[in-house]
């Protein structure tokens, strides 16, 4: 199904810290600003403002081993998840509202919503 993605941006994710703490750091070692932490349907975010083109940035508190993941943003996130399943990557499972993927190098990633295009790159077009 033609749809459009992009890279969204980088996720933070950090094993038991609270999201403000980790925050501070990357704040200060990016050179972004942190707004204040927020929960979402159980989960704890810090955004970190200020990356280049757009891109998203923020710091997520996880039980899991920390690590730092990108997410893919799509119009049509099933299609643009079967459009990486045929390049080789599998569902790991689908969590809230985004598809969670790891790709053939064994990387996880997400495919989410894309947001608005407000000074952020072009998306690519897929048929």
């Amino acid at each position: 199904m033609a749809h459009r993605s992009r890279l969204a941006g980088f996720i933070i994710d950090c094993q038991d810290t609270p999201a403000d703490q980790a925050a501070a750091f990357w704040s200060a070692a990016l050179g972004y600003r942190a707004a204040p932490a927020y929960r979402e349907e159980g989960a704890e975010y810090a955004d970190l403002q200020g990356a280049p083109a757009g891109l998203n940035v923020e710091v997520q508190r996880v039980p899991h081993a920390s690590r730092v993941h990108l997410d893919i943003e799509s119009d049509d996130i099933d299609a643009e998840a079967d459009r990486l399943e045929a390049l080789g990557a599998r569902r790991i499972g689908f969590v809230k509202r985004w598809w969670v993927m790891e790709a053939p190098t064994g990387h996880r990633f997400c495919i989410v919503r894309m947001r608005d295009d407000d000074g952020r790159a072009a998306a690519n077009h897929w048929d």
